[in-house]
């Protein structure tokens, strides 16, 4: 059972907070004593900036102006690319960047180096944003959601495996990850308001890529903070044979985390590459 977190010997703790559109949320955890957790979880204010409502999020939340052991940021963005990281290099951030992607003023490119995958994933964060994060928390790791979720998925996909589709939901998005056996054939981030649109974009990849629908496999995982979740499953199976539905409690080893309905996909993958 879960226990709760003592601020007293917060330096003890792990954090990481996740930054989306569709709202801010924090787990918080001993690394060593795995039942101590704590998540908490609010909504963003449509009305104001990404970087407004980060700072009142950094003002107003009593439990993040503790000193942590650690800070991790996740930042749930479109606005992201993918390397080979043979072909990365530093001081070529931006160019690899905006090669790939529309500029777009007052921001700042991060790159995360994915050690397992042999992959490189830089993204874009606003100036302002960046400015009230790294001020709050000077020594935190700053993550695009994806590179926890390709880093982790990567890791579990063998040589022997038959070509895979893993399409992670959230509210207002899905971001899609295709492998054939090892190597990442995939990963893009879709806008999604219903079902149609899950479906059109999960079946036009499976199309496209030529998956088999007698061999290859489709893992779909979300809630019912997802438009249509109870639906999604039922009309994918009318073409695809091997769908599997992720139950994160399942993935994660039922850890104490992984009981949190609330928790999203990439934070539990970022916690288990840990």
């Amino acid at each position: 059972m879960a226990q709760p977190i003592d601020f007293n010997k917060s330096e003890q703790y792990i954090l990481s907070i996740r930054l989306s559109t569709d709202g801010f949320s924090f787990s918080i955890y001993h690394p060593q004593q795995s039942e101590e957790v704590y998540f908490s979880s609010s909504p963003v204010n449509t009305q104001r900036s990404m970087a407004a409502n980060v700072k009142a999020y950094l003002t107003e939340t009593e439990e993040l102006k503790h000193r942590f052991k650690q800070v991790n940021i996740l930042i749930h963005t479109s606005r992201y690319t993918t390397l080979s990281l043979e072909l990365y290099e530093d001081e070529q951030t931006d160019l690899l960047f905006y090669q790939n992607l529309p500029p777009q003023n007052n921001e700042v490119v991060l790159c995360n180096i994915l050690g397992k995958s042999n992959l490189v994933i830089l993204f874009g964060l606003d100036k302002l944003t960046h400015l009230f994060l790294t001020e709050h928390f000077p020594n935190a790791r700053l993550f695009a959601s994806v590179s926890p979720i390709t880093e982790y998925l990567a890791h579990k996909v063998k040589p022997s495996d038959c070509r895979k589709l893993f399409a992670i939901f959230h509210p207002e998005s899905v971001e899609v990850i295709a492998f054939e056996k090892e190597k990442l054939l995939l990963l893009n981030t879709y806008p999604i308001s219903g079902l149609n649109d899950s479906c059109y974009y999960l079946l036009n990849i499976w199309q496209q890529a030529g998956y088999n629908q007698e061999d290859d496999q489709l893992y779909i995982c979300g809630n019912n903070r997802v438009p249509q979740w109870e639906e999604l499953p039922l009309r994918l199976k009318k073409y695809i044979r091997k769908l599997f539905i992720i139950n994160p409690q399942m993935e994660f080893n039922d850890s104490a985390m992984s009981r949190i309905k609330e928790i999203s996909f990439d934070m539990l993958s970022l916690i288990s590459c840990e």
